[in-house]
């Protein structure tokens, strides 16, 4: 298994950060989560609840041509899984099909932040990308 360069960056960035700014860098992807585009705004029937997560966060992919996109729909008011959502985009939008399945189901585990979030939250960001690759999967598969 292995992790896309995009990705990659974004664990290394957490690996290179001091414990103490691991979860205001978190913080700061939460801000970063993409707006829904405007063919999604109102498609529930779209997005896939992940019922991991202890906040409702509702995830929908696609595959068009071999290239995942991704977007995840959370409340503002949920900063840390705001926050694993926006390192999932920024980590695996535009990636091929073959490198998000590549990807480890543990990988919340390398950004350095079990000794400062819940391991509740980290199985939350392991099933946004357990969903994302069944859903990758399937699309791929159709």
């Amino acid at each position: 298994m292995s992790v896309p360069s995009s990705l990659q960056a974004v664990i290394d960035q957490f690996a290179g950060a001091p414990s103490s700014l691991r979860l205001p860098l978190l913080l700061e992807y939460a801000g970063t989560l993409p707006p829904l585009p405007e063919a999604l705004a109102g498609a529930e029937d779209r997005f896939e609840r992940v019922e991991e997560c202890q906040t409702p966060l509702f995830l929908a992919s696609e595959v068009e041509d071999g290239t995942v996109h991704v977007w995840f729909d959370a409340p503002e008011e949920a900063p840390t899984t705001r926050g694993f959502a926006s390192i999932l985009a920024t980590g695996l939008d535009g990636r091929t099909v073959d490198e998000v399945l590549a990807v480890p189901s543990d990988v919340a585990s390398q950004f350095g932040l079990t000794e400062l979030i819940s391991p509740l939250r980290l199985r939350g960001m392991e099933g946004m990308l357990r969903r994302l690759q069944r859903q990758v999967r399937e699309a791929a598969s159709a």
